[in-house]
């Protein structure tokens, strides 16, 4: 990892160097998906069963092949271990818990003249969510994807999930299952997310798209956005820790292996107060590595992107942070949650020595679905709010558009729209 410190005269440019990520489109990735975004929208089920039988390494004949029943989801399930299935089924109940109390309301008041003004706040129809399928099983995707949906109210919820050389996850399809999905399709990248922002003669349009995807599915989410919603283009997953110290290093080692594991662009960057401890860190991952399956990943991750940065004080170490906007902050710190209180922009917060990040992957009840690549500072985790959205009310009395209706008429005639002002000028008394 690389070492940095604050009192270097060149440490902000480092940092900057280090937070770099080239998120600008592949030129050729986004030709090869506009292609297919356009074939789907016109030839719809057959151009579907022909790239997934291309790309997927599968043999379907029809679209029936690729689309999977309640039967099979709840089969997936019963062929589980049972600590799986309760531990699927309690990773849900904590999600959904958290998202109802996410639940936007719907409200109103009262003018002093009777004008009634207000929001009225109701669910999206139809979503479809994207699962990744392939090198890794992602179950709770299915959860954090599914569960604020159920809870905002949304009444079908349409998955998507490759299934390379036909191959079905049973504990992905469980998740769905315990998650309450409507329909599943096992089909995936620019496809898929082309499916379900067009519609076909089989999967039915949805409204917006959230889950991750790889380089295909996030050029096409771009693509599509606007044609239906989206959550976010995610980008690398990211963690930053700040330390005190009176962590394990052990501990501390083990978090930032969590997120370098995921691919060799993850970032994992470590803040401490004190070089002692940074270097015990540093002692405990050397030792640590030799235990970790997915060594040459967490390896190249941390020698692409990682680092180690020696701060003054704590203080600083928050200013720091705010400036990375990390995906995941862990305050691994005494009292955790009066230094949370500094801190302005992360898609989590993690805190104390006892909150792993990895809990909040599966079952700590936050959604894990969070800004990346320093984009906390303006945007949100997934939540209930994302499947919900807000209608103006708007009454008017006749006493109230007498005031306002003035107001109207002056403004629209300012702006040369006569017949805007008129409108308004219609409902005056004199």
């Amino acid at each position: 990892m690389k070492k940095l410190t604050t009192q270097s005269p060149s440490f902000q440019a480092k940092l900057e160097t280090l937070l770099a990520f080239e998120a600008a489109q592949n030129p050729e990735i986004d030709r090869i998906v506009a292609d297919i975004c356009a074939d789907v929208q016109k030839r719809g089920d057959a151009a579907l069963i022909e790239y997934t039988n291309r790309f997927d390494g599968t043999s379907a004949q029809t679209i029936t092949d690729l689309i999977l029943t309640q039967d099979d989801l709840q089969a997936a399930f019963e062929r589980l271990q049972p600590e799986i299935q309760t531990a699927l089924k309690t990773a849900a109940a904590r999600v959904e818990s958290y998202h109802q109390r996410q639940k936007m309301e719907s409200w109103t008041y009262e003018d002093e003249d009777g004008t009634l003004l207000g929001q009225q706040i109701t669910p999206l129809d139809r979503v479809g969510i994207y699962v990744p399928g392939g090198k890794a099983a992602y179950p709770s995707s299915v959860i954090m994807n599914a569960m604020p949906a159920h809870a905002a109210g949304v009444k079908e919820i349409i998955m998507v999930v490759p299934t390379p050389k036909g191959e079905r996850n049973d504990i992905v399809l469980a998740a769905a299952f315990v998650a309450g999905v409507t329909k599943v399709f096992t089909v995936g990248g620019a496809q898929a997310v082309a499916a379900l922002a067009y519609g076909t003669e089989s999967v039915p349009q949805v409204d917006k798209i959230t889950g991750p995807g790889n380089a295909f599915v996030a050029a096409a989410k771009r693509r599509v956005f606007g044609v239906v919603g989206i959550d976010m283009v995610a980008g690398p997953s990211e963690i930053l820790v700040i330390a005190d110290g009176t962590t394990p290093a052990d501990w501390v080692a083990m978090d930032l292996f969590s997120q370098a594991e995921h691919d060799e662009i993850a970032q994992a960057i470590l803040i401490g107060t004190s070089q002692p401890y940074l270097d015990e860190v540093q002692a405990a991952m050397n030792r640590l590595i030799e235990t970790m399956p997915r060594r040459d990943i967490i390896e190249a991750s941390l020698s692409n992107r990682g680092a180690m940065i020696l701060a003054k004080d704590l203080d600083e170490a928050c200013e720091i942070a705010n400036y990375i906007s990390p995906e995941h902050l862990e305050l691994s710190v005494e009292n955790p949650q009066e230094w949370a209180k500094k801190i302005r922009h992360a898609g989590a917060i993690f805190m104390g020595r006892y909150t792993s990040e990895s809990l909040g992957d599966y079952c700590a009840g936050p959604n894990h679905v969070l800004p990346t690549s320093r984009t906390a500072r303006f945007s949100s985790p997934l939540g209930t709010y994302d499947f919900q959205k807000r209608s103006s009310l708007i009454q008017v009395s006749e006493q109230g558009a007498q005031k306002l209706g003035k107001i109207a008429s002056v403004l629209a005639h300012g702006e040369s729209l006569t017949a805007h002002a008129r409108a308004a000028e219609f409902r005056l008394k004199d």
